[in-house]
């Protein structure tokens, strides 16, 4: 006869909980070697143990228990062991339980004048235009809003529904909590470069300024020049890639005369990007200048776009014509190469097109080479700001904290512990997780011959480690860098333009607005408060 005895923690909130959940860091490959029979019938048997439902029984054991124990012993202990200290906590609490309510709904009544503006008849046109032109700074802008809007909803409590069972409150804890410590954060981040940018706002513009002017002139203009010669001994064609430089030249010229002539604002951009990161945070400011980035080098985005274009066409038009000379025409419809006879006329004008076109791919190519690095290193530059913003979003700190804290609270896989094991004939004990090996070969050969054992072992939890709390937070970040990279190169190779950011979803950008009496929104911002400082005073209890 086997008796176990399983002992355990009680599962506390707050405290730590148990959970199957195992972190997987690889993505499973399939078997090459086919699996027997036998294998695939003992993967169809149904477990005798049921752990899951074992696990939620444990975690939901106590709860109920414990939460209605904690309402009560707290409302004793505030009549029996009210102090100075526990009165001054209550008094900061309905401060700030006052104040950030109201610091709140006067950024909720702005967002929604700014709302009811941009969308009011003859404003609309110049929301839309600046919305493309700034695609990614209204982006941010919609986060940002959508984050102050929800963050008192999000942070309400749910209800006894979420109380039944110890992992469900962690969960719902950390579902709540963490769009405001993103929110916190992201400010604390917008205001230590915001104060940094304001302080040294003057240098600041005149290292951009000059940056910008030896990127013009030692790269951009000495590039194109060098490009209109012999460049690195290759024999170019002294026509085409004069015509191309000259094209560059002036553009380049063009773009210089205006950056001269509206460089004494670029202060006041400096300036109001600090202000910016006071008010709204990092992202934001972080957003716009992308944008400016991508308008600043718009005539090299234009110089990019326009030899792309020829070098693509060049490249389209030699294919249709080495096709010619096969005999083979690309069927669009079917999307394949079919047989087709030519004519004598159509292969001598073939023959015609073909040499010269041939023969200016060099120059072409030079050129669509080097505005090509050009602006892949402003599209590599964005991309790491954008990176940067999507980590800022992404980034959980409020298990971060909690992981410091406490690790206890995330708990990825059980195990047992073999305290004891006593039989009619032997009683031993294990207090660590193996026994010596007398001890195991004893008892392998009494199995037999013992009548009764009792074994007693603890129920153990492992914890994640800050990687694995972390990093399932990045695959969104970093899931379209491997698409993003090969597209570029096949666009890079082929003359086609492509896509010059990640495209990463972001959080809190498809909520839709928000728009109560602000009254009832500062009572959804005070209500959210109090329930956080209640939940504190729980988990002090406990």
């Amino acid at each position: 006869m086997f008796t176990y005895v399983v002992v355990y923690e009680i599962p506390v909130y707050g405290v730590h909980h148990f959970s199957l959940n195992l972190w997987k860091s690889y993505t499973p490959v399939k078997d090459p070697v086919k699996k027997p029979k036998w294998v695939n019938e003992l993967e169809k048997n149904q477990p005798l143990l049921d752990l899951d439902t074992v696990i939620l029984a444990i975690n939901s054991a106590a709860a109920a228990r414990l939460a209605l124990e904690t309402r009560v012993g707290f409302k004793r202990s505030i009549s029996v062991f009210f102090n100075i200290s526990s009165r001054s906590i209550a008094f900061m609490w309905q401060v700030l339980a006052i104040f950030v309510p109201t610091i709140s709904t006067l950024f909720y009544i702005a967002l929604q004048l700014f709302h009811n503006v941009s969308s009011f008849g003859s404003i609309t046109w110049i929301y839309t235009t600046s919305a493309r032109v700034f695609c990614t700074t209204w982006t941010q802008i919609q986060i940002r809003c959508c984050q102050i809007l929800y963050w008192p909803i999000i942070l309400q409590d749910n209800g006894i529904r979420s109380h039944s069972c110890v992992e469900y409150m962690e969960n719902t804890a950390l579902h709540r909590h963490s769009m405001w410590s993103s929110l916190a954060v992201d400010l604390l981040l917008g205001n230590l470069m915001g104060l940094a940018l304001i302080v040294h706002a003057e240098s600041v513009c005149q290292w951009i300024l000059t940056f910008a002017s030896v990127i013009t002139n030692a790269l951009l203009r000495s590039g194109s020049v060098w490009l209109m010669g012999v460049p690195a001994g290759f024999k170019l064609n002294t026509e085409l890639a004069g015509v191309l430089g000259v094209i560059s030249l002036n553009a380049i010229q063009i773009w210089s005369t205006l950056w001269i002539l509206f460089s004494f604002l670029f202060i006041y951009f400096i300036k109001g990007l600090a202000l910016l990161g006071i008010l709204f945070g990092a992202t934001i400011p972080a957003a716009l200048i992308i944008d400016m980035v991508y308008i600043a080098t718009l005539h090299v985005s234009t110089l990019h776009w326009f030899i792309s274009l020829l070098y693509s066409w060049q490249i389209q038009a030699l294919a249709a014509l080495w096709r010619l000379f096969r005999g083979r025409k690309w069927n669009p419809l079917r999307q394949r190469l079919d047989s087709y006879h030519y004519t004598v006329k159509q292969h001598i004008v073939g023959s015609l097109l073909f040499t010269p076109l041939l023969l200016l791919l060099p120059t072409t190519s030079v050129f669509y080479m080097f505005f090509t690095i050009l602006s892949t290193a402003i599209a590599f530059t964005c991309i790491l700001i954008e990176i940067t913003i999507s980590m800022i979003h992404s980034t959980p700190y409020i298990k971060i904290f909690l992981w410091l804290m406490r690790r206890r609270r995330f708990p990825s896989g059980i195990w047992f512990e073999i305290a004891s094991c006593q039989n009619d004939s032997l009683e031993f004990a294990c207090h660590d997780k193996v026994c010596s090996s007398s001890e195991k070969s004893y008892r392998n050969n009494n199995r037999g011959r013992d009548r009764s054992t009792i074994m007693v072992s603890v129920l153990r939890s492992n914890f994640l480690s800050i990687g694995q709390v972390v990093l399932p937070h990045y695959r969104k970040v970093f899931s379209g860098v491997s698409d993003f990279a090969i597209t570029s190169a096949h666009g890079a190779l082929t003359g086609k333009r492509t896509v010059s950011t990640l495209g990463i979803c972001l959080p809190s950008s498809t909520m839709p607005w928000l728009s109560i009496p602000a009254r009832e929104y500062w009572r959804l911002c005070h209500n959210s408060v109090l329930a956080c400082m209640e939940e504190r005073d729980c988990n002090e209890c406990q």
